[in-house]
């Protein structure tokens, strides 16, 4: 991008249509966060006052493709680098020490807390992690966020003994996610007619997290062999396609028939369309469940006690063949959010006070899920 085509750039004042705004960066490392902040970014919507730019620290064919899609204004992150913004958002740790401006970060993923029990690239001998340590959330002794997202009060305790200094940026705001899932529950026959579910047929999706873990890795024939009762849906983490490539994920489940959900959006909808979601222990497993969606275990492996996938372990059986076999889990929502229905006022409140300008008067939107990116 020409660095002199936004209102950023040398001149840049004198090409705006609205100047004056404040500004506000979003930084999109991978598919997985970018798709997170989406749910953020409609709680500025209608504000004049208000200019939104994305960046992307870590140019890929994945998240170009994915700010293109949306019809973002993107300036490089170099270019982001020489200038002040008045609000930063992010659903990553990573390049938030080098944000220019206060920093507001939330979970990319259902939690602050991790359900694996270690990071991947550590090693057998690597201590647990949670999501809350205190080397994610500091840089050079300093806690570079200004707003740190929870969705549960019991994270608070966990970050009050690992990392004491991060509290004054905690903000429970509860889970944006969720909630745009229980509101699109209404919606749930109209998601079903558009995947093309018949009245009476059954809708399994099969949902896989990324890693050699996952449903992908680890059940591949599921993919071919579950039962055809009706439709079955496959639900991919964006890393598996970004990792491999979308020409190969498709060529991999070439023949198997079921209906491949794009990683951007329309996993939600298909979610709350579906019968019974089939899962391991990636987010998309936990939000079914929360929604009150049947689910099994494909697989799951040793977890971190006390996380969500854990307590999915506890109580659903693993899949044997018969999705008869599926359970619906009470009271799973209140698991991941202690602010259900919350989140968007929580939020936005945040957001403005962070930008130092006062909310506007209009009511907070709750856009239901869609079934596309547009």
């Amino acid at each position: 991008m020409n660095w002199f085509t936004t209102p950023l750039g040398a001149g840049g004042v004198h090409r705006a249509t609205v100047p004056g705004c404040r500004k506000v960066l979003v930084i999109v490392p991978s598919v997985v966060a970018g798709t997170r902040l989406l749910d953020l970014l409609p709680l500025l919507d209608s504000d004049f006052r208000i200019q939104v730019y994305f960046t992307l620290p870590e140019p890929c064919g994945s998240t170009t493709r994915f700010l293109s899609a949306i019809g973002g204004l993107v300036i490089p992150w170099e270019m982001a680098l020489q200038h002040e913004f008045d609000l930063v958002l992010a659903a990553s740790y990573r390049f938030i020490d080098r944000a220019p401006g206060p920093v507001l970060v939330l979970p990319h993923g259902a939690s602050a807390m991790k359900s694996r029990q270690r990071v991947r690239a550590a090693g057998e001998g690597a201590r647990p992690v949670h999501g809350l340590d205190r080397q994610l959330l500091m840089r050079d002794g300093k806690v570079p966020a200004s707003a740190i997202v929870l969705s549960h009060d019991q994270e608070l305790d966990v970050l009050a003994e690992s990392c004491p200094e991060a509290l004054p940026a905690a903000v429970v705001a509860g889970d944006i996610c969720l909630d745009r899932m229980r509101a699109s529950l209404p919606f749930r026959e109209h998601y079903r007619r558009a995947l093309g579910v018949e009245p009476g047929e059954t809708l399994v999706t099969i949902s896989s997290t990324w890693t050699a873990e996952s449903t992908f890795h680890q059940r591949p024939e599921l993919y071919r062999e579950l039962p055809r009762s009706g439709k079955v849906a496959a639900v991919l983490h964006p890393n598996i396609w970004a990792a491999h490539g979308e020409w190969q994920v498709r060529s991999w489940l070439a023949g198997s028939e079921v209906m491949i959900i794009p990683p951007e959006e329309g996993w939600r909808a298909t979610v709350i369309a579906s019968d019974v979601v089939v899962g391991d222990f990636g987010s998309t497993t936990q939000y079914a469940a929360a929604v009150g969606t049947r689910v099994l275990l494909a697989t799951c492996p040793e977890v971190r006690d006390g996380s969500l996938a854990h307590a999915l372990r506890r109580v659903v059986p693993m899949f044997a063949g018969d999705i008869a076999e599926a359970v619906a889990v009470p009271g799973f929502a209140d698991l991941i959010s202690s602010r259900l229905d919350q989140a968007g006022a929580i939020l936005r409140a945040t957001m403005y006070r962070l930008l130092g300008i006062q909310e506007p008067a209009h009511a907070v939107p709750v856009a239901p899920c869609s079934l596309t990116t547009a």
